[in-house]
């Protein structure tokens, strides 16, 4: 099989689009060595600094005409590769349905709330008609969760979508911790859907009692407001995993209390380095960690969970050993091997 992949979120330096589709393409590659697999897109992106042979760069426009890149050019430079089949993992697949494609749904937030995407008009218009119209031959959610939403908003036929959840890269695993004061963590895109707001408020009252620092890792979206320093705050900006890993082996907790999520990666991601972890009670998050986090539900409850692993740390134990066993669940492979499977639905369809 011959399959095409967009490659746009490899466009942005971090967040879980860049990283479902950077894990997801080398995974199939390194699974099913008898497919070859394009990256495509109309940006320039980067490809993956270690990659399996059946795993390669495709083209982008070759004319102004083509740089109507879903409705002519990306078509056009699918039938030059000679694509079986695409697999839209940003929201989107051609215009013009020539081969059977597969559309990744990864959440519903740009429908949930205007203020959550200030950019993603796009979106909000052209993906419901992809999926009315029939374009997309098959979609991928990454959880039930969300598959049940997408269901009930878009009327689609239960038959057309499939869940397959995400998984952590393997450079995410118990280290040794740094010498460092007592601190709790929040690494993902700063953005609006993350309640950084409620994380701050939650985390100044705690430190009224504790001396307990908050660092905040990841990168800073265009439309979340620029924070203001203060004592034991930590704002670091974006990360290796290597040292991600390292801040996750070293916190008090890992606290993470989306207003709404897809999948909720970064939970993943610190539960399979031993973290304990503090979230939201997100459908979603409740999914991926299924009994292995602590989780608030209002304001009072994040205090009263952040207080009590600050005033006894011991308590974390039970629940970094959960987080390790539920995380042992995910895997890359397990992914691709799904992910394949619906390739497969897709081309009977």
């Amino acid at each position: 099989m011959r399959v095409a992949i967009d490659a746009t979120p490899l466009t942005l330096s971090s967040g879980g689009l860049r990283r479902y589709t950077l894990e997801l393409s080398v995974a199939l590659a390194e699974n099913f060595p008898q497919d070859e697999f394009f990256l495509v897109s109309d940006q320039a992106f980067r490809m993956p600094h270690t990659m399996p042979l059946n795993l390669r760069r495709g083209g982008g426009p070759t004319n102004p005409a083509e740089r109507r890149w879903w409705l002519w050019g990306l078509d056009r430079e699918l039938h030059r590769l000679g694509a079986r089949l695409f697999h839209g993992t940003d929201f989107a697949v051609p215009y013009l349905p020539r081969r059977p494609s597969v559309l990744t749904l990864h959440d519903l937030s740009p429908w949930m709330d205007a203020a959550w995407h200030s950019d993603a008009d796009r979106v909000r218009q052209r993906t419901p008609l992809l999926i009315g119209l029939g374009l997309a031959s098959m979609i991928v959610t990454p959880t039930e969760a969300v598959r049940k939403q997408v269901i009930e908003r878009f009327r689609t036929h239960p038959d057309r979508i499939r869940a397959i959840p995400h998984a952590a890269a393997t450079s995410f695993r118990p280290v040794a911790a740094p010498p460092a004061p007592p601190f709790f963590l929040y690494a993902g895109t700063l953005e609006p859907r993350k309640n950084i707001g409620g994380l701050l408020a939650a985390w100044r009252q705690v430190r009224q009692l504790y001396p307990v620092d908050l660092v905040l890792a990841g990168r800073r979206r265009s439309d979340f407001a620029q924070l203001s320093s203060e004592p034991g705050l930590q704002i670091i900006g974006e990360v290796s995993d290597e040292r991600l890993a390292e801040l996750l082996a070293g916190t008090l907790a890992f606290v993470y209390p989306s207003f709404y999520e897809g999948f909720g990666l970064p939970v993943l991601e610190a539960m399979q380095c031993g973290a304990c972890v503090i979230t939201s009670r997100d459908p979603a998050i409740s999914e991926v960690a299924a009994g292995a986090a602590i989780q608030a539900g209002s304001h009072a409850e994040l205090v009263q969970a952040m207080s009590s692993i600050a005033a006894h740390p011991d308590l974390a134990g039970p629940w970094r050993e959960r987080a390790l066993r539920r995380a042992r669940e995910f895997s890359w492979r397990r992914t691709a091997q799904l992910t394949r499977e619906v390739y497969e639905q897709a081309l009977r369809r």
